[in-house]
């Protein structure tokens, strides 16, 4: 499965309990996540997709471990069983 193919069906997954999902683009903040999660009950996560197995690069490495640092969820979701198992958390389910 492709990384597009992925980050399509969790867009569908978050719109389907009602959240949104829009693409992040930060010029000049290279690495930044994928995708900014934004749910019904007021929380926001961060997600960055990949390919299945594909490793986090070095730069959203580094976001990933800023944003956790200050107290906010980030994902890399690179699976189906990933997608399920994030609407599951997010969701309360």
């Amino acid at each position: 499965m492709r990384e597009s193919a992925i980050e399509a069906r969790l867009v569908r997954e978050v719109e389907r309990i009602g959240g949104l999902a829009p693409k992040w683009v930060s010029p000049g903040n290279n690495g930044v996540t994928d995708r900014l999660v934004i749910l019904p009950n007021g929380v926001t996560v961060y997600v960055e997709t990949k390919a299945p197995g594909e490793p986090l690069k070095p730069l959203q490495r580094k976001w990933a471990k800023e944003l956790t640092k200050r107290g906010h969820r980030h994902y890399k979701i690179d699976s189906v069983e990933d997608i399920d198992r994030f609407i599951a958390e997010v969701s309360g389910g």
